[in-house]
């Protein structure tokens, strides 16, 4: 099965599940406001299919990452009843065994976006900036963090617009003031891990992967650059406009 129709299936099973979770969620507004990126997303993804194309593993990682979104997005994340499920199963309270006061499905989610995440990032650090080596774990790492980031400064600006009950929704603390922190750090260890087993499995195939990480670590461009760099094209600019016109 080729990538581009796996991807369309698994763009058709997300949204049958996007239509099924969309219904009569507990608070639409935040509904929209936690599936305004999903719709970002997707809109990459489609307008950039014809050019960058993920690997099956990639679009399987983004599938399931979004599906354990929309869940939360339907109850909002604070108020996932995954202990209620846990309890219907095994008869015993999830939270209760682990000491646990809140609700933590956002935990799992920002976990799980460095854990989902970290390899298709690494996919878009390889093909396209062609990170080998160390760098191609590490950047991932990082932009996972700056992601992790730019999506707290979302939730707080949306907090502060919005404001009432509708942002402490969207924001989810549930009283903690270390919230974004933990949520961040979480999504860093799982980013982490990823890399780590991306990693193990690279050293135990990959023939040349000493190679590969020495090289990655060399000096390729011995010039500095800052003013060096400046006073070099300043002075080529010049000697341009010094020679004189063709006749």
């Amino acid at each position: 099965m080729s990538n581009r129709r796996y991807a369309t299936i698994l763009l058709v099973v997300f949204a049958l599940i996007f239509a099924a979770l969309a219904i009569d969620p507990v608070d639409r507004f935040v509904w929209a406001l936690e599936n305004a990126l999903v719709a970002l997303g997707m809109i990459i993804f489609i307008a950039s299919h014809r050019s960058f194309r993920f690997s099956k593993l990639s679009y399987t990682l983004i599938f399931l990452f979004f599906c354990l979104h929309e869940i939360g997005s339907h109850y909002t994340y604070s108020l996932v009843p995954y202990d209620a499920w846990f309890k219907a199963v095994f008869g015993s309270s999830f939270n209760e065994i682990f000491g646990w006061e809140r609700n933590h499905y956002d935990r799992l989610i920002h976990f799980l976006f460095g854990v989902l995440l970290a390899y298709p990032m690494r996919e878009i650090f390889h093909r396209i900036a062609e990170a080998r080596g160390f760098w191609g774990y590490f950047l991932p790492v990082c932009l996972t963090m700056t992601m992790s980031l730019i999506y707290e400064l979302i939730e707080w600006g949306a907090a502060e617009v919005f404001g009432g009950d509708l942002g402490m929704a969207y924001l989810g603390t549930q009283g903690d003031i270390w919230d974004s922190h933990k949520d961040s750090l979480l999504a860093t260890i799982g980013a982490v891990l990823s890399m780590a087993v991306a990693l193990i499995i690279n050293l135990w195939l990959q023939r040349d992967f000493g190679r590969e990480w020495a090289t990655s670590l060399k000096v390729k461009h011995p010039e500095p650059l800052g003013e060096e760099a400046i006073r070099k094209m300043l002075d080529e600019d010049k000697s341009s406009k010094d020679k004189p016109a063709n006749r």
